[in-house]
């Protein structure tokens, strides 16, 4: 089960980094950000530092506040948040035909609550791909205690240079996981070299859509709270996505906005307007008092010094989100179910 405690959260604060150095690592992962002035050149050329720094920050509160699937949803009236979750992880499976027996890639699987969801849905071995050394030791973990490490498992990886042969899976897919790469034409290929011919890509990307204004500031501070507070070298359009995946050599079957028409809008949990018993952690009360908690903790040695700062920058990520998804400047979940031809 997922950590769900105070002093779970305390215990995970900084990941594999060594407590004493956390308040250092959360100083280098800041400094990657435009909205403390850094490059976007720089967030792409080192986005492995980055993005471990980021996973190793904040998948402790991530686990507190989200469960073991970290993503948003497009949701139902009078459906719960977690309801909405696993929806959205079963509409991959379907969209993507899994049937028991296929060999699947997760690309960018957290801690692999999405995996074991689509695993037991759809009765299919499930590899996660994962760079981060934290979040695939809570995922060993989660599969063990749910039984399903021996058929599905992870691989410590980065999937711009994936360690697998061609044409190996049946499916891939990726959740809000892909947007972390430099070149998403790259990583692309690397998903297209890996999937059989003839099969299917299914991914959730996060992105601006047609209308992000460059030239606004109030966009421009969104974008950069957004990609300091989720780890991001860059938010890319629905359109260079799209253009990236053809230039990978896949054929589109369809892609779609999902939020586009969401009866419930995907940023409600994070709105400070609504206020929800069943996901209350992440309500606006419920993430001001895990801030006073991990301040608290912080102070009595508990949590290791840095760890108020990972959630303040978290918690502009939050409010980021929201005001991106209400100017509908923002999605969480452009989708596209894409092909790799039978002959190349």
């Amino acid at each position: 089960m997922s950590k769900s405690g105070a002093l779970d959260l305390a215990s995970g604060l900084g990941g594999k980094i060594n407590k004493v150095e956390v308040k250092s690592a959360v100083d280098e992962y800041e400094k990657y950000h435009g909205y403390y002035g850094g490059k976007e050149e720089a967030r792409k050329s080192n986005y492995t530092d980055m993005v471990n720094k980021y996973y190793d920050l904040a998948t402790s509160f991530y686990e507190y506040g989200w469960g073991e699937s970290f993503h948003f949803a497009h949701r139902w009236n009078g459906e719960s948040l977690r309801e909405s979750i696993k929806r959205h992880e079963h509409f991959l499976a379907l969209q993507l035909g899994l049937k028991p027996g296929m060999k699947v890639l997760d690309v960018g699987c957290g801690i692999g609550g999405p995996l074991r969801e689509i695993a037991r849905f759809s009765s299919t071995s499930v590899t996660g791909l994962n760079n981060n050394e934290y979040q695939i030791t809570r995922g060993k973990e989660l599969n063990r205690l749910a039984g399903i490490s021996g058929t599905c498992d992870f691989v410590k990886a980065d999937f711009m240079k994936m360690p697998f042969d061609d044409n190996t899976f049946d499916a891939v897919y990726a959740i809000e996981a892909t947007c972390h790469a430099p070149d998403p034409v790259g990583c692309y290929k690397e998903i297209y070299r890996v999937l059989k011919p003839g099969q299917c890509f299914a991914v959730y990307e996060w992105c601006i859509t047609d209308h992000y204004d460059p030239n606004n500031a109030t966009h421009k501070r969104i974008k950069d709270e957004i990609e300091l507070g989720n780890g991001l070298p860059d938010i890319r359009s629905t359109r260079q996505c799209l253009q990236a995946v053809k230039d990978a050599g896949f054929e589109v079957v369809w892609d779609k906005d999902l939020a586009e028409d969401s009866p419930l809008p995907w940023y409600l949990p994070l709105d400070p307007s609504r206020f929800s018993l069943s996901s209350f952690r992440l309500t606006s009360v419920g993430r001001m008092i895990t801030r006073t908690m991990v301040k608290a903790l912080e102070y009595v040695g508990l949590a290791p010094q840095g760890s108020e700062r990972v959630s303040n920058f978290l918690e502009k990520a939050a409010e980021g989100l929201v005001e991106g998804g209400k100017k509908e400047i923002f999605t969480p979940m452009y989708f596209f179910l894409v092909r790799k031809p039978l002959l190349e």
